[in-house]
């Protein structure tokens, strides 16, 4: 979306380049743990029942560290701006040109 929109980006592969956890404390901040977990994918599915069940801000942080995998994407970053997940329109009306 962004390079059909002629916007200017730096990719960052959180399977190859990992995250840390002052981005994640700044990302769950930004928008909180349940909106940056991503529930829907195989990671979370493969996820111990008890796991699940007993998931809490705590808990999901440290998963999401250890797993980034586990982080719903895509997760965009501008200012004080953070968006999880693609909807054309948040995109369109946040990055309006």
């Amino acid at each position: 979306w962004f390079q059909e929109q002629h916007i200017e980006f730096t990719f960052h592969d959180f399977r190859v380049d990992g995250i840390d956890s002052s981005w994640l404390a700044n990302a769950e901040a930004s928008v909180g743990w349940e909106t940056l977990l991503n529930k829907r994918g195989t990671t979370y599915r493969q996820l111990d029942e008890n796991v699940k069940a007993n998931i809490n801000r705590e808990a999901a942080l440290e998963l999401m560290l250890a797993q980034p995998t586990l982080i719903k994407r895509p997760v965009v970053q501008s200012g004080e701006l953070t968006l999880v997940g693609f909807k054309a329109p948040d995109f369109e009306v946040a990055f309006k040109q």
